[in-house]
């Protein structure tokens, strides 16, 4: 394995020296925060804009329900008919007009309307009826001579404590950490085995064709070249990746400051940043930053490495294989769909059987299959799995894996020297006993 290295390198230097690579490298960060902070800044532009609803309340119902605020302005008309109250909304250019008719409040509720130029949101609909509901309810049970000072007074919130049969104790808030990091990890995966994986491919069908495989392939095993690709094209993917980060990063502040928009506040953010002046909330907020440290972060961040590269290393040579059997892109959709079938199925499994069930039966079995388990036993592993499961599981990867390399490696040392002809998966199992 003396050229190992060298191919490595030669790999690696090749990747991040091309101009597309590099484009794309600084490119990318760029479109992204330029797009999040265009949706920031449309945002903030549609929070302040302030709307004014006529209401022309015959029936004298929504009197107490319709509390105008900075961004919503209700004008209470009287004394005027229903295409009085129209004409006057239109021309004052409000956004819309609620007209609820004079009837019984047994009646009404189907004969609300609204009226507009355009046809309006569908959150302020929605919260207009949740706010007339709310009023008629109240309205019906006074006049069933329902005190609803009891009622509030009677409604409950329970915080059901969890705790396991050990003593140690859980919540809501750390499940739903747990339920973070294993989802980002398995869709980070995810994603870069479908990038990068292409790309591998992509450097092999380039090398095939431009015949450059025949004077390398001369000096150097076929089995050390795939492992060369493999390895350089995963560290270009890695320096990309960190590039990434550190540009979006870099990228946010700037056009926080430029802009004045700030792309990562979020309605939740927003609540999360008032929480100090609320004690409850800031509870909770301690109870976050204390579900946080009672992780199993060493565990979660070792597993993490493992099995990202163990997972990423065994579909990549699958598409190290799939270039060298065929000539072109085209050609490979017949070899690739199994593959992009097995990543789906970890995907899905991992995200609607194992974040809700992490320790059933569909969930353990699947985070043991290795062309699945590095996605299901990444979103696992937050939840609580014994160390010998997930010893069990990387072993039985990196077994796949040796195995997947060496029949890998059988398709690459025929394919790489095969032109003008797809080859059927009958053709490839014959290259296997060459």
């Amino acid at each position: 394995m003396n050229h190992l290295p060298l191919i490595i390198k030669r790999e690696y230097l090749a990747k991040v020296k091309n101009k597309s690579f590099i484009l794309m490298t600084f490119l990318s960060p760029l479109i992204l925060v330029g797009l999040l902070s265009l949706v920031a800044y449309l945002t903030s532009v549609n929070n302040e804009k302030v709307r004014t609803i006529a209401v022309l309340d015959e029936a004298g119902f929504l009197n107490e329900a319709l509390v105008s605020t900075d961004q919503m302005i209700y004008e209470n008309l009287t004394d005027i008919s229903l295409e009085e109250a129209k004409k006057l909304s239109n021309e004052n250019n409000s956004y819309g007009l609620l007209h609820v008719p004079n009837l019984a409040i047994d009646e009404v509720s189907s004969q609300i309307k609204f009226y507009s130029k355009e046809s309006p949101s569908l959150t302020l609909i929605s919260n207009l009826e949740s706010k007339i509901e709310k009023r008629l309810g109240e309205l019906k049970l006074k006049k069933l001579g329902v005190d609803l000072s009891k009622i509030k007074a009677a409604k409950t919130y329970v915080d059901i404590n969890q705790e396991d049969y050990q003593g140690v104790k859980t919540s809501k808030t750390g499940s739903f950490l747990k339920l973070i990091f294993g989802g980002a990890a398995g869709y980070l995966l995810f994603m870069f085995i479908i990038i990068y994986g292409n790309l591998i491919m992509r450097s092999v069908i380039e090398e095939k064709t431009s015949r450059i495989i025949e004077v390398i392939i001369s000096s150097v095993k076929p089995m050390q070249l795939m492992l060369g690709k493999i390895f350089g094209t995963s560290l270009a993917g890695i320096t990309q990746f960190a590039i990434w980060i550190v540009l979006i990063g870099v990228l946010s502040v700037v056009s926080s400051y430029i802009f004045g928009v700030d792309i990562s506040a979020t309605p939740q953010q927003e609540l999360m940043s008032g929480a100090v002046a609320d004690v409850n909330t800031n509870a909770e907020l301690q109870a976050i930053i204390s579900e946080f440290h009672s992780l199993p972060l060493l565990n979660l961040v070792v597993a993490f490495i493992l099995f990202f590269a163990g997972g990423y290393l065994l579909y990549s040579s699958l598409y190290a294989a799939i270039g060298a059997a065929v000539d072109n892109e085209t050609d490979t959709q017949q070899f690739l769909m199994p593959i992009v079938m097995l990543l789906v199925v970890g995907f899905y499994v991992g995200f609607f059987t194992s974040l809700e069930d992490p320790h059933g039966t569909i969930s353990k079995v699947f985070s043991y299959i290795p062309f699945t388990s590095p996605i299901v036993m990444l979103i696992r592993i937050p939840f609580g799995v014994p160390i010998w499961e997930q010893a069990l599981s990387f072993a039985i990867l990196i077994f796949t894996f040796v195995i997947t390399v060496w029949i890998a490696a059988k398709i690459y040392r025929v394919g790489i020297l095969m032109y003008g002809k797809k080859p059927s998966y009958k053709e490839l199992i014959k290259w296997l006993k060459y």
